[in-house]
């Protein structure tokens, strides 16, 4: 799905894990059908997941960040996020740091069926419980969790490269609007940065975790409001935002959030990776809809 994909495959999983956490040599490997953007997955035995970059430009250090906060936010918040277990090393010809996380059962919200009713109510949940965590010595904002305004220029030349395959006039208008929203004026709360359903595990038709963490920091809690598009619809919206309270400013923010990643996302990936573009394409209808 990228110019500069990296190629794994369970074979060099094996080396890895033999090399470097000889304690799991002989477990099984096996790889997940649909790994993340960002990283190819693979499981390890009955508890554990390994995970590699996918890109040879992915930057250093990139873990840090899931190893130093996952193991204090999971115990805060009500559904179940992963755990950190071992970090690898470069090696076997791979060239990036790679990671050992707990595996967490469940199928993602992509996948199969989510009482939406109920998920607007346990996505309030899990927001309010991380919003109430102490922000203060949260990493700061990158790509998510800032003003919308340095999106404006990506966003609106993806607009443009995805002529009419999308509605342009819409789209704008809805983006314009957005942009025209007061910024975010609180203290930074966390955030997850990525809350859509491809990052949602889902038993019986409940929310029960939420994956990949790696875009998490402080900053404005709108870039999270963004899953009242991409997961909700116009009957269960109104459940999500009455839970938070959430003001007109900040859904305005978040629903240009949920915009610009599709736009972003159909422009990427229109040509290599089917998922993600049906669930762009999704998130998009749902943010042209006329919400209250």
């Amino acid at each position: 799905m990228h110019v500069d994909e990296l190629e794994t495959d369970e074979a060099l999983v094996r080396r890895l894990v033999a090399s470097q956490f000889p304690q799991w040599a002989t477990l099984p490997i096996e790889a997940l059908p649909a790994g993340g953007t960002d990283n190819a997955i693979y499981r390890l035995g009955d508890e554990l997941s390994v995970r590699l970059p996918r890109r040879s430009d992915w930057a250093p250090g990139s873990l840090d960040k899931e190893f130093d906060w996952l193991p204090k936010l999971g115990p805060l918040l009500p559904v179940a996020v992963p755990t950190p277990v071992a970090r690898g090393v470069a090696a076997e010809g791979y060239p990036h740091e790679w990671a050992v996380f707990d595996w967490l059962d469940g199928e993602d919200a992509t996948t199969v069926p989510l009482d939406l009713h109920r998920a607007a109510a346990d996505l309030a949940g899990i927001l309010e419980s991380l919003w109430r965590i102490d922000a203060t010595a949260g990493p700061s904002p990158g790509g998510r969790g800032g003003p919308l305004q340095p999106r404006d220029e990506a966003t609106r030349a993806g607009i443009a490269a995805l002529g009419d395959a999308i509605d342009g006039v819409a789209v704008t208008a809805v983006w314009e609007a957005a942009l025209a929203a007061p910024e975010w004026d609180g203290p930074p709360v966390w955030i997850h940065g990525d809350l859509d359903a491809r990052n949602l595990l889902v038993g019986n038709g409940q929310i029960t975790g939420v994956l990949d963490w790696g875009c998490a920091s402080v900053g404005d809690p709108a870039c999270d409001v963004k899953v009242a598009w991409a997961v909700l619809d116009a009957e269960t919206r109104p459940i999500f935002r009455e839970s938070l309270d959430i003001d007109d400013g900040m859904w305005a923010r978040g629903r240009g959030w949920a915009l610009s990643q599709a736009v972003l996302a159909l422009e990427y990936y229109l040509h290599t990776y089917p998922a993600i573009v049906r669930e762009a394409r999704r998130w998009l209808a749902e943010a042209l809809i006329d919400d209250y």
